[in-house]
């Protein structure tokens, strides 16, 4: 049995997904955010030294970050399915982006996050003044640019087909949902990128997903 160290609003969302794409028996185990810093509880420490999730277990086997995870779930369990024949184009693409994710656009968008929580408290309230301006500066001169040119880059990888890694639904497409998912609800990701929110709106359509849901429990980007 495969378990799942599962935290609410997080890249672990998507190891579900792919669990109930796989169709693949598991357990959940549950834990929530602190409230005012979002950072995950220490009881996942006892899991993973690093305290995050996703981390799932199986036969004694502890494997942590989702990329790898997702990873090791189609090659383990997927016979074929969800990922194109290694070495071809679309192989090749499916890699590009399962590592693209988190490699190029996650930190954009985690920066982006921090810099809109700057000025709030705990921090000092004389201070929050200046640090809002300091992080609107930093967002609009740095970061919104460059998150700009990566949706422009998604947008445009999604033109000939409907699937990141081609014709057909892989784990890529998984891989993918959880910085777009937060591109569109923090980003500025909208309806002027259209393949992007047709892409999202495929995603959110599949079985899968919605099973993943119903078994994870409220999750804000969905």
């Amino acid at each position: 049995m495969i378990t799942v160290h599962h935290l609410d609003n997080s890249r672990s969302q998507r190891v579900l997904w792919l669990l109930e794409e796989l169709e693949l028996p598991y357990e959940i185990v549950r834990y929530a955010r602190d409230p005012a810093t979002l950072a995950a509880p220490a009881a996942l420490r006892a899991v993973h030294p690093l305290g995050k999730s996703p981390v799932i277990v199986e036969d004694g086997l502890t494997i942590a970050e989702s990329g790898a995870i997702l990873e090791y779930l189609v090659s383990r369990h997927g016979d074929g399915r969800l990922r194109p024949p290694p070495g071809t184009p679309e192989g090749l693409r499916c890699t590009y982006w399962l590592h693209y994710a988190e490699g190029s656009l996650m930190p954009l968008l985690l920066l982006k996050l921090v810099m809109d929580r700057m000025g709030r408290p705990p921090m000092p309230v004389l201070l929050r003044p200046l640090a809002r301006r300091i992080a609107g500066g930093v967002v609009g001169a740095m970061v919104a640019p460059r998150l700009g040119q990566h949706l422009d880059f998604l947008e445009d990888g999604l033109k000939d087909s409907p699937w990141f890694a081609g014709a057909d639904f892989s784990v890529a497409d998984i891989q993918m949902s959880f910085p777009i998912e937060a591109a569109a609800a923090r980003a500025g990701l909208n309806g002027s990128r259209p393949r992007l929110m047709a892409w999202l709106e495929r995603i959110h359509a599949r079985p899968a997903y919605r099973r993943a849901l119903d078994r994870g429990g409220p999750y804000a980007y969905a």
